[in-house]
C-alpha cells in the first residue's frame, strides 16, 4: 500500500519519512558510538532525551490526529519524565543509569507503533492501524515495566551510596569520639 495521492506524497507519507529518518539517525548515532568506543557520560544522558523528544512529539501529534488515546500517551510521556528525573538525581549522586535492555525494547516498539499509526492514519480501516493499536498497548506495558526496572536500579544504586555514606558517618563519629577522648586524656595529663 502506497500512501500517495496521485504523484504527490500525502502528509502521512512525509510524516512517516521524517519520523523514520529521525529514528534511524538516532539509532546510527548510538551504534557508531558503541562501535568506535566513543560512548560518553554526556551521550548516555543526552541520547535518551533525544529518544524522548522524538517519541513524545510523534505520540502527541497522533493524539491530535485522533489516532492515539491521550491517556495512553500520558502514561508513556509521564514515564519518560519520571525516568529523566531519576537519571538527573542519579547524576547528582555521582552515578549514571544507562539504558536498560527493556528500555531499548520499549524504544523499538515505540518506533514501530508510531510508524504503523502514522501509516495507518491515511487508511483508518487498514490492518496498519490495527497493528499500531496492538503495539500501542505493548508500548504502554513496556513503559510501565521499564520504569519499574529503572526505579529498582536507582534504589539499588542509591541504597549502596546511602550505606557507604552511613559507614563513613559511623567512621567519622568514631574518629570524633577518639579525638575528644584524646583531648581529655591530654588535658588530664597536663593537670
Amino acid at each position: 500500500m502506497v500512501l500517495l495521492t496521485g504523484n504527490i506524497p500525502s502528509r502521512e507519507t512525509w510524516g512517516l519519512v521524517v519520523f523514520l529518518a529521525a529514528a534511524m539517525t538516532d539509532y546510527l548515532d548510538g551504534y557508531l558510538a558503541r562501535k568506535r568506543s566513543q560512548v560518553t557520560t554526556l551521550g548516555k544522558l543526552l541520547d535518551p532525551i533525544a529518544d524522548k523528544l522524538l517519541i513524545s512529539a510523534a505520540l502527541i501529534a497522533l493524539v491530535q490526529m485522533g489516532r492515539a488515546p491521550a491517556w495512553m500517551v500520558v502514561i508513556i510521556v509521564g514515564r519518560e519524565f519520571a525516568v529523566t528525573g531519576l537519571r538527573s538525581i542519579a547524576s547528582a549522586e555521582g552515578f549514571t543509569i544507562s539504558a536498560s535492555r527493556l528500555g531499548k525494547y520499549k524504544m523499538v516498539s515505540q518506533v514501530a507503533c508510531c510508524s504503523f499509526l502514522i501509516a495507518g492514519s491515511r487508511y483508518p480501516e487498514s490492518t496498519l492501524l490495527y497493528f499500531g493499536w496492538i503495539l500501542l498497548w505493548v508500548v504502554v506495558g513496556l513503559a510501565i515495566l521499564s520504569m519499574i526496572d529503572y526505579f529498582r536500579s536507582f534504589w539499588y544504586q542509591i541504597g549502596g551510596n546511602a550505606r557507604t555514606r552511613s559507614r563513613l558517618s559511623e567512621e567519622e563519629e568514631k574518629l570524633k569520639l577518639l579525638h575528644s577522648q584524646r583531648r581529655r586524656s591530654d588535658a588530664l595529663i597536663k593537670t
